[in-house]
């Protein structure tokens, strides 16, 4: 159990616990925390699978993995890469469409070549071509303005640590579904993706991240809805700001 003490205060530190805290939730003294973390004390077989529970993390990981100075264990794992393509008559990728009606298939077919050559395929001018494209159609309107029925085109991204905060992204996973969301990533931290809807009526929500199974970088959208106008009424003192400048400008027509 050479990593076990220091993973232990390690992990209560990033969640955040305190001793006491932790201590509670594992139903011991605080000073068994501190000696657990000190390396004086190894806790018996229920408090660890306790801690496996609380920390989200593997019994294995917990306790031979340092995880302090190597970050979370699978993410140790080779990245995942894209086993299908579909190419145009001059070898270069297309962008294959995963349409809503096809998003339930696509979890199971994305590596499958029979698969991938069946759905709609295009091209777009303007795109690097050192990335692979996908477009993937949402449904719902938890992203709005954008509406359903938009195609997302996702650039693929080989490593999940580069996922920035805030930007927005197609993620394919086992238990959600195809889902487009705003992401935090808390990989290191946490081993989970956090996503936010810009529909504010949607509560955000974590997605652990051995459940993702492609990461899609927004990099445009398709849509046949133009976006509507601003319905915010202007305030008095913009009002009297436009009426201002109205009165300046008749003044330099007339030179008055």
């Amino acid at each position: 159990m050479k990593f076990l003490s220091s993973n232990i205060r390690h992990l209560r530190k990033s969640h955040p616990l305190t001793q006491e805290q932790l201590a509670e939730k594992l139903g011991v003294q605080r000073s068994m925390i501190s000696a657990y973390e000190d390396g004086r004390s190894e806790p018996r077989l229920s408090a660890l699978e306790l801690m496996v529970a609380i920390f989200e993390v593997g019994m294995d990981e917990l306790v031979f993995w340092d995880i302090r100075e190597n970050g979370r264990k699978y993410l140790q794992k080779d990245p995942i890469k894209i086993l299908t393509v579909t190419l145009d008559a001059k070898n270069e990728e297309w962008i294959s469409m995963v349409g809503q009606k096809a998003s339930a298939g696509y979890l199971n077919g994305y590596a499958d070549p029979e698969y991938m050559e069946q759905l709609p395929s295009f091209s777009l001018p303007n795109l690097s071509k050192s990335n692979t494209y996908r477009a993937f159609e949402i449904s719902g309107d938890s992203m709005l303005p954008l509406m359903p029925g938009t195609l997302i085109i996702g650039a693929y991204l080989e490593n999940a640590l580069e996922v920035k905060n805030g930007k927005s992204y197609v993620l394919v996973t086992r238990n959600e579904g195809i889902v487009y969301k705003r992401v935090f990533n808390y990989i290191r931290e946490k081993g989970k993706l956090f996503v936010v809807s810009d529909n504010d009526r949607y509560k955000p929500y974590d997605i652990p991240f051995e459940d993702v199974m492609e990461i899609w970088e927004a990099k445009a959208y398709v849509s046949t809805h133009f976006p509507e106008p601003s319905a915010s009424p202007l305030s008095l003192e913009d009002l009297g700001k436009m009426i201002q400048e109205i009165k300046t400008d008749i003044r330099k027509i007339t030179g008055n």
